[in-house]
């Protein structure tokens, strides 16, 4: 099963509308990720942990349409606050929708959630860390955020931004830099 959190396809045609001057190829650049990653993998089942759409339908949604239906893997949306098209435009696609989802010991949720009999596995903040170097230089990642009984994602989407976390010492933290993941805690 593939995992993917916060994609929120239709964001930049949704800022575009409004008239914010993003340029398009943010919004080619998250199918053309799913399309690597996909590939790289080849699930059985992909399951996106909320906000997988950011706001209305726009043709962003026509192009994840045309994606689902050359998919063989089993589609799951754990609905997240940005999911506002309906479910049932999702069903059509042959997409399962639901609120949560319990699998083996995990609870695959769109917000963090406490949980003492399950891993949680959640999106929604888009955490990220800042990074300091003894020349005082600095950057901001985003990160997979690791506490004792939960995982949280990072946003798949490019233009999504971050949210730092402040992480303590028994929580582990991955940053994502130049295509790859690295341990910083």
């Amino acid at each position: 099963m593939l995992l993917i959190a916060d994609v929120h396809f239709g964001k930049v045609a949704h800022f575009r509308k409004y008239g914010a001057a993003i340029p398009t190829s943010a919004s080619k650049s998250n199918f053309t990720k799913l399309q690597q990653v996909v590939s790289e993998t080849n699930p059985k089942t992909i399951c996106f942990l909320g906000d997988l759409f950011h706001s209305v339908m726009n043709n962003e949604f026509l192009a994840f349409k045309k994606w689902a239906e050359t998919s063989t893997a089993k589609l799951i949306l754990v609905a997240g606050n940005h999911d506002i098209i309906s479910p049932h435009e999702f069903e059509a696609l042959g997409m399962t929708v639901v609120e949560k989802l319990h699998l083996d010991g995990f609870l695959l949720t769109h917000h963090p959630t406490n949980s003492e009999t399950h891993f949680n596995i959640s999106g929604h903040i888009h955490p990220g860390v800042r990074l300091e170097g003894l020349a005082k230089q600095m950057t901001k990642l985003p990160c997979f955020f690791k506490r004792k009984q939960q995982l949280i994602l990072p946003a798949f989407g490019s233009f999504t931004g971050k949210y730092i976390l402040k992480p303590t010492k028994e929580d582990d933290v991955f940053v994502i830099v130049e295509g790859e993941v690295i341990r910083v805690s």
